[in-house]
């Protein structure tokens, strides 16, 4: 089966005053359909740059980037957001959630500014399959002021995954969340990975979030510097990774 997403040979540079900062120097990648793939690394190892080229937020100097079967890094601006828009979904740090809005009429805002009814019956059906798999569909009605922290995530969650896209990418998503709410949103990307398929890209500095992916890709001074392989597994504990950064001198 072909990757879902692949990057070439990737750098970006970026100008600084009178110089430049070489944020990635040749990263090549491929991510398989149905893979949660992690980006970790110290501050400034490129990690989210990766991130933002990998999506099509950002384009490369160098390189390209496959996503999909389209080559996302040589499109014009209106075609990269419209694949963004029907292919991919994002999770930042920030919830970026309408406070005005419920749950589910948030979930549903993507399909609204597409163009469709979301109270149409496929259309609602995907808001409400989506709400469920983050056990929020008793609080569909809510405005983001009547949740707590980690359920405006699993809100954004909901949002970035109704749509059913190739694949998600979430920068930071445990970033503004305890430890122990932390964990929870990160059994929720891996459930949409384990049970729906959904192929996830994570960008995390943190080792706990890290272990729930199937392998890690250490970023040091802009390039790859290993690939950490962990499998599928129900259970995820972070020493053995933790271990393995630390020879690393993460």
């Amino acid at each position: 089966m072909p990757p879902i997403l692949e990057a070439r040979d990737l750098a970006r540079t970026y100008r600084a005053g009178d110089g430049e900062v070489r944020a990635l120097q040749g990263v090549s990648l491929a991510v398989q359909p149905g893979e949660f793939v992690a980006l970790m690394g110290p501050s400034g190892s490129g990690k989210t740059t990766l991130l933002q080229l990998l999506g099509g937020l950002d384009r490369p100097t160098a390189g390209e980037v496959v996503l999909d079967g389209v080559t996302i890094s040589s499109l014009d601006d209106d075609a990269a957001t419209k694949l963004r828009r029907d292919r991919t979904g994002f999770v930042f740090q920030a919830f970026n959630l309408v406070p005005l809005l419920s749950a589910r009429e948030n979930v549903a805002l993507p399909f609204l500014l597409a163009g469709r009814d979301p109270r149409d019956g496929q259309t609602a059906a995907r808001v409400d399959e989506a709400l469920a798999l983050v056990d929020l569909a008793a609080k569909a009605d809510r405005r983001p002021d009547e949740l707590a922290f980690g359920e405006q995530q699993r809100v954004a969650i909901a949002r970035a995954i109704a749509g059913r896209p190739a694949i998600l990418f979430a920068d930071e998503p445990t970033g503004n969340l305890d430890y122990a709410t932390g964990l929870e949103i990160m059994q929720y990307l891996f459930r949409s990975c384990a049970e729906r398929g959904q192929t996830v890209v994570l960008v995390t500095h943190d080792a706990q979030a890290g272990a729930f992916a199937d392998r890690v890709l250490f970023l040091r001074d802009g390039r790859v510097l290993e690939e950490i392989r962990l499998g599928r597994r129900a259970e995820h504990p972070a020493r053995p990774l933790i271990e393995r950064l630390a020879q690393l001198g993460q």
